[in-house]
């Protein structure tokens, strides 16, 4: 039987990614609050999921773009129907029960944002853009709210889109967004398949090892990490699972992950916690980063 080619997000993913981000804070002592800080938001995530909503389209709403080929959750053209207010209202009820004295201005702040200012905001995270230095510490709990709007659309699918192709085939074939990074599978159905997944809604789409996802070239690709050789013998403790896959054509790079030296490897959660290998190719200065993960604000 053929892998599949998209994958949608499971009903438990913010709980699965949660559960990631505690192991990863517990094994990496340097990000080791801000992990954990981030599995907090994770479970609140999962609270907000499950809440009843007062819009949610109908499977026929996507029909059309489901049968040409387009992304049905495009997110630049669903962002005005969303209840962002009501989303991020629902996260943050669900975060304050479980965060310290620490976090509890950041919350204020956002319950106290205007409308206007949000919308502002979040128009800027869907277009990739950090904003301005003012809001841009309220900006990855807002994109938590996003992905929580984002996943429950991918539960109103009647069914997977088909994988992209042609221009879009390296965008969400969901929502059109960016892949935050990739992942080699080891189970036995789809060993050694790669998939990329989306940052924002975080379905998975099949795409050919040995290519670049920027610019789909194959000749200049390098494949580093903080542990170029890590040997078979360490375990998955202290082996780096994290790699970046540069590209000399276009000078980009975007993380992969193989599940063969961690199962439990989760994209965007493992991004968030191999900080250190987008410092060290950044002081570098040849390749840029290609990953989109909302919760990473960074100015340029």
């Amino acid at each position: 039987m053929q892998p599949p080619e998209v994958r949608l997000p499971a009903d438990d993913h913010f709980a699965r990614r949660a559960r990631r981000l505690q192991a990863l804070a517990e094994r990496n002592a340097p990000l080791g609050e801000f992990l954990g800080f981030m599995a907090q938001v994770a479970t609140a995530q999962q609270v907000a999921l499950e809440r009843a909503t007062g819009w949610q389209p109908e499977p026929e709403a996507f029909r059309l773009a489901l049968e040409h080929g387009m992304p049905p959750l495009n997110a630049q053209a669903l962002q005005d129907d969303i209840d962002i207010p009501g989303e991020l209202a629902a996260l943050l009820g669900a975060l304050e029960l479980h965060v310290g004295a620490a976090q509890r201005p950041l919350i204020a702040a956002l319950r106290e944002l205007p409308d206007a200012t949000l919308k502002q905001l979040v128009a800027q995270l869907l277009a990739g853009e950090a904003g301005d230095e003012q809001h841009r510490g309220l900006m990855p709990l807002i994109a938590a709210a996003l992905q929580v709007a984002w996943q429950r659309l991918v539960q109103a699918l009647p069914h997977a889109p088909a994988r992209p192709s042609g221009e879009i085939r390296t965008l969400c074939p969901c929502c059109g967004s960016p892949p935050v990074a990739s992942v080699i599978e080891s189970e036995a159905s789809c060993s050694g398949v790669r998939y990329l997944q989306c940052g924002l809604c975080a379905t998975q789409w099949y795409f050919e090892r040995s290519l670049c996802s920027v610019c789909e070239q194959s000749g200049k690709l390098g494949y580093l990490s903080l542990a170029p050789q890590a040997s078979a013998e360490e375990d998955e403790a202290t082996a780096e699972v994290a790699q970046a896959e540069a590209c000399g054509d276009c000078g980009s790079y975007l993380k992969i992950f193989p599940r063969t030296l961690d199962a439990e490897a989760e994209p965007l959660a493992d991004d968030l916690g191999s900080l250190a290998l987008d410092l060290l190719l950044g002081e570098e200065g040849r390749y840029r980063r290609s990953g989109y993960n909302p919760l990473l604000i960074a100015e340029g």
